[in-house]
């Protein structure tokens, strides 16, 4: 991906000193703001077909084919709003690409980076292939999590459109074509994001909107999700030999070692670290696919390999260094006649709480406020799993669950509340029009 190189000369920004953001005091709804509540109103019957045409073309990650003829589809929709828009291959990672689209203004004003994914978790041989609707609910692959937040990002950069307020903004929206299973290296796979992230002053995640009891929320922080292997290894023999000195714990007392000892010593709030599955003998292997092992054994003998494997979720980069240390020292601490061995793999950063990203959020309440409805709490960031807007939460305010209402994300049965993608799509074309009026300052 290229940036025009007027509008990526800005240096890097830090979540909670980007924009010093402040609420301003409650007003009323201006005429262009006005006029945007009423074409994304007038508007929902043609954003419902959107979803519905979108959502029967199957994109799950690996369909490489649906995924690109979904982007083929948006194109035109971009276009006409006046962006340039790019496809971006990525057969390199094996994936098939990503959708970005620019609009450059020309001006200094707030920098938006609007994040969403063409792809789902629902690929071509799952029976979950085609979009229902009943009344205000919508059912199918996708409707939520994320055509749905697509829909809710076009909808109101046409209402926008319609206000005038869309030629003084900066824009770039970025629709992965991975997010569901991200290529690899996953730094080449979100390379481009990075770049756009990096440039932006402000980053808004259109995945799923987080309501709890009733009420809509704010997520202003999300956890990361990594992934570890343990593997621990121990002397074979008779098992009448079993803890002495010249055989030793064997492999599997020291991986329940470990394991009990990463649930006794590391709670913290916000980290969990979960065993997805383990297997222990003589011998015991990981699967290629890393997503099974196997093994045999008896019961009269010492087993000399174990394997387990499971998540590591944190709430910030410290949190992260501070689990991975404590979890280490856990696995040098070795029972006499084994050794162990911890290995990380790194995907998805965390989108730590700032005050950048509590400021936006405070904006936000500003536009409710204005809208009548109502003051938008911070939801628990235990309750959100990660998301690309996580890659470029070191270098812009952020603000997640823009898109729509809905329910059941990736399984069977998937609903999206139609609804909602009126209140959603208002409150962002408000929330950028306001934005693209000011010139923050920058270091």
């Amino acid at each position: 991906m290229t940036i025009p190189l007027s509008r990526f000369a800005a240096t890097i920004l830090t979540g909670a000193t980007a924009l010093g953001l402040a609420a301003p005091a409650a007003a009323q709804l201006s005429p262009a703001e006005q006029t945007m509540m009423s074409t994304v109103e007038a508007g929902f019957e043609d954003d419902v077909a959107l979803l519905e045409a979108i959502t029967n073309v199957n994109s799950g990650t690996h369909n490489h084919q649906g995924v690109r003829e979904v982007g083929q589809m948006l194109i035109p929709a971009f276009e006409g709003l006046g962006f340039e828009v790019e496809w971006i291959d990525q057969d390199h990672v094996g994936r098939a690409g990503h959708l970005f689209a620019t609009h450059e203004a020309g001006n200094d004003s707030t920098r938006m980076l609007l994040i969403g994914h063409i792809d789902t978790v629902f690929e071509p041989d799952s029976p979950f292939q085609q979009f229902v609707r009943d009344g205000d609910v919508a059912t199918g692959p996708g409707v939520v999590d994320d055509k749905g937040g697509i829909v809710v990002i076009l909808s109101a950069l046409r209402a926008m459109e319609a206000a005038a307020t869309l030629d003084g903004a900066n824009i770039i929206v970025a629709l992965t074509g991975d997010e569901e299973d991200v290529g690899d290296p996953i730094e080449e796979a979100r390379a481009d994001l990075i770049e756009a992230g990096r440039w932006a002053d402000v980053a808004l995640g259109f995945e799923g909107l987080s309501v709890m009891d009733g009420q809509d929320m704010g997520v202003v922080a999300r956890r990361s999700s990594n992934s570890w292997t343990l593997t621990t290894t121990g002397r074979t023999g008779h098992s009448s030999g079993i803890f002495s000195e010249g055989a030793g714990y064997g492999a599997i007392y020291e991986m329940a070692r470990i394991l009990d000892a990463f649930r006794e010593e590391l709670p913290e709030e916000n980290l969990t670290y979960n065993v997805g599955f383990l297997a222990g003998g003589t011998p015991a292997t990981l699967g290629e696919d890393e997503l099974s092992a196997s093994t045999i054994g008896k019961t009269n003998i010492i087993p000399d390999s174990a394997v387990a494997r499971g998540d590591l979720r944190t709430l910030t980069q410290e949190q992260t260094d501070r689990a991975v240390a404590a979890m280490q020292a856990i696995v040098d601490a070795n029972l006499p006649g084994t050794d162990a061995e911890l290995e990380f793999e790194f995907r998805y950063p965390p989108m730590a709480p700032t005050e950048g990203n509590s400021a936006l959020l405070a904006r936000l309440n500003a536009i409710n406020a204005d809208m009548g409805l109502g003051e938008m709490g911070i939801f628990p960031p235990a309750r959100r799993g990660a998301a690309d807007i996580s890659f470029v939460a070191p270098y812009a305010d952020g603000l997640a669950g823009m898109g729509p209402d809905g329910s059941g994300s990736h399984a069977v049965g998937e609903s999206a509340d139609l609804r909602s993608f009126t209140r959603q799509a208002q409150r962002a074309a408000i929330l950028m029009s306001r934005l693209a009026g000011e010139e923050p300052a920058r270091d």
